[in-house]
């Protein structure tokens, strides 16, 4: 059975960090492609950042680039997003998910999306 679970979320203050991890169960992460995603209350689930599966392209959507990077771990089958200077803005529950092993390219549309975790809170405030 296919799972993935999220952690490392929690209360961070403006200008902090803290880095999300994706760990996976019954599947090799590396050959799927990963999505990130948030959603914020009253609003819809949206990409936030990506990688390709197996050669690891990365792609973010324009509000966190340059603050957010994801990353692969294979030994760990884990993905991670580093998220740096964290504002008000991101505060949102933050879900991985994959795509289906067919698509070796990612996406940012949740719905492209078949796997997902049960996601983990992040919250930026002072």
């Amino acid at each position: 059975q296919l799972q993935l679970v999220e952690s490392g979320g929690g209360l961070v203050q403006p200008g902090g960090s803290l880095r999300l991890s994706c760990a996976a169960s019954g599947f090799t992460l590396e050959d799927y492609a990963i999505g990130w995603f948030r959603q914020a209350p009253g609003k819809e689930r949206q990409g936030v950042s990506c990688i390709n599966r197996r050669y690891g392209s990365t792609y973010y959507v324009d509000p966190v680039k340059g603050r957010f990077t994801i990353s692969r771990d294979n030994a760990k089958n884990t993905v991670y997003l580093q998220m740096d200077n964290l504002e008000p803005d991101d505060t949102a529950v933050y879900y991985c998910a994959a795509r289906s092993i067919q698509f070796w390219t990612c996406v940012l549309s949740p719905g492209e999306y078949r796997t997902w975790g049960p996601g983990t809170q992040v919250t930026v405030s002072s």
